[in-house]
């Protein structure tokens, strides 16, 4: 098992380099970089996504364009540019980085990564590292907490619906749970808010924030129960979606084991139903369960949180890294980007050493072998 980990940790290394290899790539060709923006915010113009022109000849003569009518080198490789003093526009490039070639900061980058230096921020006054610290907590509540909730539910009630299946309470919570999967889980907050949060109804709940003004003075069971009154809608919300997935996962995933010869047998030599489920049941089937927590483990902690994040006014990774994005601000996004694939490669390896503990008859190095 030692040597298998360590291929896993070794494979990370060229997974990391190909997913921000392909990343920085697409980026190079993305239009409305940051001096893009610098020079939109200088000049007063909006910036769109096709703010990057491609050059090439013009017989109209231009602000900043040089005798004869020939465009400025740099003064032409970005839209508005013109009429600008070149050498504004080169500290722009410098200060940003693009002065150098793309491979010598994609190799900076990597260096910098390796020892965890993101950088700062291109349009907020910090250090990247610490703004994903700042964030951090929001993304770690709501991705743990979902994922808990959803699974100590899906569980007891997805055997509990493949033991009786075909009964009506069979019947009657499928539908419940085919509706939770139907409806979408920001559609869902919205209601929560409406209802239970100063809507129209009831203010029982806050509407933002992971924990009130004053959570610094409270005292530490107070803040408990401060933290969990701003986190139960957001984790509600969350909660749907995946909880309804994980119930007819497991269900499924248990009524496909009940049907085998093993079962018949264990069942013959008089093992009471108890004994034949948890005993025998239980530990094959649900290893798709932990096939699945990976994905929802990270679904929840960056992808699934951001519309979540928006509409409880909870700023977390998802939104960090979105409106990086929508910003341009490169080290962010490379950062965000980073973390999130590390993680998930983490997370996924967690997941196979968790088949071995569930069943022991798994054995990676030797399926390798």
């Amino acid at each position: 098992m030692g040597a298998y980990i360590l291929r896993r940790l070794l494979l990370m290394i060229p997974t990391l380099l190909g997913i921000l290899f392909v990343s920085f790539v697409v980026i190079q060709f993305a239009p409305g970089g940051p001096v893009e923006r610098i020079i939109a915010q200088l000049t007063g113009n909006d910036i769109s996504a096709t703010s990057r022109v491609s050059g090439g000849g013009s017989d109209i003569i231009l602000p900043g364009t040089g005798p004869g009518g020939a465009l400025d080198p740099v003064a032409s490789k970005y839209r508005g540019a013109q009429g600008l003093d070149p050498e504004f526009i080169k500290q722009l490039e410098a200060q940003f980085g693009f002065d150098k070639p793309a491979y010598e900061r994609f190799g900076l980058m990597l260096w910098n990564f390796v020892r965890f230096d993101f950088g700062k921020s291109y349009f907020r006054d910090a250090k990247v590292i610490d703004l994903v610290k700042e964030k951090m907590p929001v993304s770690i509540s709501l991705g743990i907490w979902m994922t808990l909730l959803a699974y100590l539910i899906s569980i007891p009630l997805g055997i509990t619906k493949a033991v009786r299946d075909g009964s009506r309470f069979d019947v009657w919570s499928s539908t419940v749970v085919i509706v939770g999967y139907a409806v979408p889980g920001f559609l869902f907050a919205i209601l929560l808010i409406v209802l239970f949060a100063g809507g129209s109804f009831y203010s029982i709940f806050p509407l933002r924030g992971l924990t009130s003004d004053n959570f610094a003075l409270l005292p530490w069971w107070q803040k408990i129960i401060d933290y969990a009154w701003h986190m139960t809608l957001p984790i509600v919300s969350m909660a749907l979606g995946a909880f309804a997935t994980m119930t007819l996962l497991t269900k499924n995933s248990f009524l496909d084991e009940i049907r085998k010869q093993y079962v018949v047998t264990a069942r013959m030599k008089g093992l009471s139903e108890r004994r034949v489920l948890y005993g025998h049941i239980f530990r094959n089937a649900m290893l798709i369960i932990i096939a699945g927590f990976p994905g929802a483990f990270i679904h929840a902690f960056f992808t699934g949180s951001l519309l979540i994040e928006t509409i409880f006014s909870l700023d977390g990774l998802g939104l960090l890294g979105f409106e990086s994005v929508l910003n341009r601000d490169y080290p962010v996004v490379f950062a965000t980007l980073y973390i999130f694939s590390l993680v998930g490669l983490v997370v996924n390896l967690i997941s196979d050493l968790a088949y071995t503990w569930v069943d022991p008859r798994i054995d990676f190095e030797t399926r390798e072998a």
